[in-house]
């Protein structure tokens, strides 16, 4: 059964219903920029990273259609307030891109009838360091040794390239995309632990694929730190303090477009094109990706 909507819901379903939002597509809000947290306008601080991946322009002149895909963090700890302001975006389907431990130590807090999914990207990536890395905030000299002098950077940049060539990376993207150019399975959200690499390369795809420009596909991966580091300043402070390097407190918390430069370059190093990585790496051959075209561009 469907929870009753809190009072901080109700208003926020009375406002957009004030600004002309009933008249659209639930999840759409007009007077959000592309890229803007969804999260934050809507009061729910747990996910400062909940966007929706819509509203881009395209090299074409088209537009992503926003209200069909959503990208976030972990929906855990949620309050009942934030779980009834979730269910406005109507979501159908929840596609968790964590690890088998993740998903056990932070299960997803999400309305009822939303149906969940769990798709391990890193599964065979037996350390799955990039997973686990944000432990290592709670212990600053450990992680100083561990992180420090580079090693930090070639981590997340190993774990970037494995985005396009795991097995399991390839497996799970490939179910994520072939479900989200299905209408009937949308709208729907993806997301991992931070919502900013597994999740972040996810978007960075779709939306190179549905033809946005480079540089906004990079401005949006970019939109994380906007997000993220505020949100968790206190736990940069608090490693600082405890004798970390601040650089490696943000690199665990943000982004770097050196990250994602690193997933594309090894998508054209394997594949040239993202409509090879798509048919090729992913199994989404040139009828599914028009699929997803035109469900994202509305024709």
């Amino acid at each position: 059964m469907q929870r009753t909507l809190s009072c901080g819901a109700f208003a926020a379903a009375t406002l957009m219903m004030s600004s002309g939002y009933a008249k659209t597509p639930v999840g759409r809000l007009p007077g959000l920029a592309p890229g803007a947290s969804l999260g934050l306008a809507l009061g729910m601080q747990t996910v400062p990273n909940l966007r929706d991946v819509g509203g881009y322009q395209t090299a074409d002149g088209k537009t992503v259609a926003r209200g069909i895909a959503y990208r976030s963090d972990t929906f855990n700890p949620m309050s009942d307030a934030e779980i009834d302001k979730l269910e406005l975006l109507a979501l159908k389907n929840d596609y968790d891109l964590r690890t088998t431990a993740e998903v056990k130590a932070r299960p997803d807090q999400i309305p009822s009838g939303v149906k969940y999914h769990l798709l391990n990207v890193l599964a065979n990536d037996k350390g799955a360091a990039a997973a686990r890395i944000e432990a290592l905030l709670q212990q600053p000299k450990k992680a100083n040794k561990a992180l420090g002098d580079g090693r930090i950077d070639a981590m997340f940049k190993e774990v970037y390239r494995a985005f396009v060539t795991l097995p399991s990376a390839k497996q799970s993207y490939r179910r994520l995309f072939r479900d989200l150019a299905d209408p009937n399975m949308t709208p729907a959200v993806f997301h991992c632990t931070t919502g900013k690499d597994r999740t972040g390369w996810a978007a960075a795809a779709l939306l190179t694929l549905l033809g946005v420009p480079k540089e906004t596909v990079i401005a949006d991966y970019l939109r994380s730190n906007d997000y993220r580091l505020p949100r968790f300043k206190h736990v940069i402070d608090a490693f600082v303090a405890g004798g970390g390097e601040r650089s490696l407190a943000v690199a665990v918390l943000g982004v770097k477009q050196e990250y994602l430069e690193e997933s594309l370059d090894e998508m054209q190093k394997r594949y040239g094109l993202v409509e090879r990585y798509f048919s090729e790496g992913l199994g989404i051959d040139g009828a599914g990706q028009q699929a997803l075209r035109a469900h994202f561009h509305g024709v």
